[in-house]
């Protein structure tokens, strides 16, 4: 794989998701052998499938799509402001305390 496909990009989140492709199929809705289609590039799911599989990933379809781009910090802090305001209330300690400590990590 050569790391720059949607295939690659699915692949990559099932193992840093510690999914299977059947799991991933019972979430998005398609069959085992579809997945496996998308993953060879055998075959391009459709947009909604497409928002499925980002959603099971915890990822965005712009990143599964290759379209992401660099974004204004200033932007992206007053985004995820709102994110975390909208959601807060949803949220575990355990993740709360996950999202202070990133803060303080450092790459």
């Amino acid at each position: 794989m050569n790391n720059n496909t949607l295939g690659d990009r699915i692949h990559r989140l099932l193992n840093k998701n510690g999914l299977s492709q059947r799991a991933l199929s019972e979430m998005v809705g398609v069959t085992e052998v579809t997945i496996s289609r998308y993953i060879r590039g055998n075959r391009t799911p459709k947009g909604p499938v497409i928002t499925k599989i980002a959603k099971a990933l915890h990822t965005t379809t712009d990143y599964l799509l290759d379209r992401e781009f660099e974004e204004d910090p200033e932007l992206a802090y007053y985004r995820v402001q709102r994110a975390i305001a909208r959601n807060a209330g949803k949220w575990t300690p355990k993740q709360k305390a996950d999202l202070v400590n990133a803060f303080f990590e450092t790459e």
